[in-house]
Parts: C-alpha cells; sequence; structure tokens
C-alpha cells in the first residue's frame, strides 16, 4: 500500500474515536513509524479524571511536554527519512486546555505552548475522525480503560464541539474529515481499503469521506 507523497500522517480526533488504532495500523500496512501518545506515562491523569479542576494544569503541562519530546526526538534523529504516522496533532492541544483550565492557568499554558508549538513539524495531511459523544461513550465504556471510566457524555460533547470549531478553520496542512460513526477500519478490512483509497486519491486541501461515498 502506497502513500509514498506522505511523509508524515496525523490521525486526530476526540477520545475514543478510534485515532490510535487507526494510526497504528495504517504504520503496520504501509511500513510506516508509529509516533503515538504515551497516556500511560502520565502520572497526572488517572487524578485528573477524578479531579478535574486540581489536575487539569499539570495533566496538560505533562502533555504538552511529552508531545514536544517526541516530536523533537524524532526532527534530530532525522527519523523522518522515512513515514510516520502519529495519533496526535500539537496544534489540536488548546483544545482540551481551554475545556479544562481556570483563565490564569491558561494564559500560563497558552505562554508555553506559543513558546514550544513554534518548532514543531507539519504534517503533510490529517485525518480528522469524526463521530457522536454517545458513540464515544460506547466505545470507550466497551475498551474499558480504568482511568477514562470517570469521562462524561457533557465532556466529550464539548470536547467534540472543540475539535469541530478547531478544524473548521484548520487549514495548516490538507485535511481528510472522516465520518467514523459507521466505519470501522480496524476490523473491517473493506473500510479500511476504502478509507486508504480516498486518502491515496487526495487531490484537494480540504476533503470529506464517508462511507458509501
Amino acid at each position: 500500500m502506497n502513500l509514498a507523497k506522505y511523509r508524515y500522517i496525523v490521525v486526530e480526533g476526540p477520545i475514543g474515536v478510534g485515532k490510535t488504532s487507526l494510526a497504528r495500523r495504517i504504520a503496520t500496512e504501509t511500513g510506516a513509524q508509529p509516533l503515538l501518545e504515551q497516556p500511560q506515562e502520565n502520572p497526572f491523569l488517572d487524578r485528573f479524571y477524578r479531579d478535574s479542576s486540581r489536575y487539569a494544569l499539570p495533566t496538560q503541562m505533562f502533555f504538552l511536554f511529552q508531545r514536544m519530546n517526541q516530536l523533537r526526538d524524532l526532527t534530530q534523529t532525522d527519523l523522518f527519512s522515512a513515514p510516520v504516522v502519529s495519533d496526535f496533532l500539537l496544534e489540536k492541544d488548546p483544545i482540551f486546555a481551554a475545556l479544562t483550565l481556570a483563565d490564569d492557568e491558561l494564559h500560563l499554558y497558552r505562554q508555553m505552548f506559543e513558546h514550544f508549538s513554534q518548532s514543531a513539524p507539519r504534517p503533510d495531511l490529517v485525518i480528522y475522525l469524526q463521530a457522536a459523544p454517545a458513540t464515544l461513550i460506547d466505545r470507550i465504556r466497551r475498551r474499558g480503560v480504568p482511568s477514562e471510566t470517570g469521562i462524561s457524555e457533557s465532556y466529550l460533547q464539548r470536547l467534540c464541539e472543540g475539535y469541530s470549531r478547531f478544524f473548521h478553520h484548520y487549514e495548516a496542512s490538507p485535511l481528510l474529515m472522516v465520518n467514523a460513526e459507521h466505519l470501522n477500519p480496524i476490523e473491517r478490512s473493506e473500510d479500511f481499503a476504502l478509507l486508504m483509497q480516498r486518502i491515496a486519491g487526495m487531490r484537494g486541501r480540504r476533503e470529506f469521506f464517508n462511507r458509501g461515498d
């Protein structure tokens, strides 16, 4: 499966939409290197889901530094000489910050984000997966990650709205918006093949894919 024109692909979307699984499968099928979030390494995450107001800032800052370190290591070791598929777009980090941080914390976070994000590499393609909050809640419950049991549908609703606003204005890289409500490219090979064909066939900088298109 040849995606030679894309050296750096990012799969994005809200919690539970399947971005990590899809990024991992694209990497496996194409021989690309996966660059994945490591939420299990964040010591504040479990506490954030239990008490978001208290632990929002350290949780957010840990993820910011972790992602910047991953991208820095990638560029410094010239690993972009091989294709890379990632499950995070650094530019979308402020979505979470705006939902969880108090005003003074958000000001501090934005200063740090602006400082570090300037050097982040730009993807050749961003794949944005979309699904309804009720669908996301169902998927989160079925995968049974203990730290995610406290996520509410209202939080996911606000998160989805934040993603929609962000990608409505996103123009930094070519963007493929994918309706993942009924698309299952992880468990259904035909869905994965359809998605890969659509990726390979992209011509514009902003396109939409719905199963059956």
